[in-house]
């Protein structure tokens, strides 16, 4: 049974060591002065889009904003979905179309109970 985590744990061994070691080169290149640390106030202020910032950068958004960019990435993924169906659509055939059309129906009802809650509105 342990062979069969051997895939696992090699990937978990490197999706640690591979950030730690970027962290662990960083540290070691400052200590040993090869690594350019010169802050000033110029590169430690705020910069956004070649705009100097107005006030606090601290400031709240209107939680909606968050909530349509979340619902634009699920719809947006759940549209690629469609494109393996449709490369796959003659090899399907009765099966692919009810699974499709179930799929778009639980889109929709996910749609639907996004407007009525008011969800797609800016306002």
């Amino acid at each position: 049974m342990l062979p069969e985590y051997a895939p696992l744990a090699v990937l978990l061994a490197v999706a640690i060591l591979f950030p730690a070691g970027g962290i662990a080169t960083s540290w070691l290149l400052g200590r040993l002065r090869l690594r350019p640390d010169h802050p000033n106030p110029v590169k430690n202020d705020t910069y956004e889009c070649g705009v100097e910032t107005i006030g606090s950068a601290w400031i709240q958004f209107n939680v909606r904003y968050y909530y349509f960019a979340l619902l634009f990435v699920i719809f947006d993924i759940e549209a690629l979905f469609l494109l393996p169906w449709a490369v796959y659509f003659r090899q399907l055939q009765l099966f692919g179309l009810i699974e499709m059309a179930i799929f778009i129906l639980i889109l929709m009802v996910g749609y639907v109970y996004a407007w009525k809650k008011r969800a797609l509105e800016w306002t």
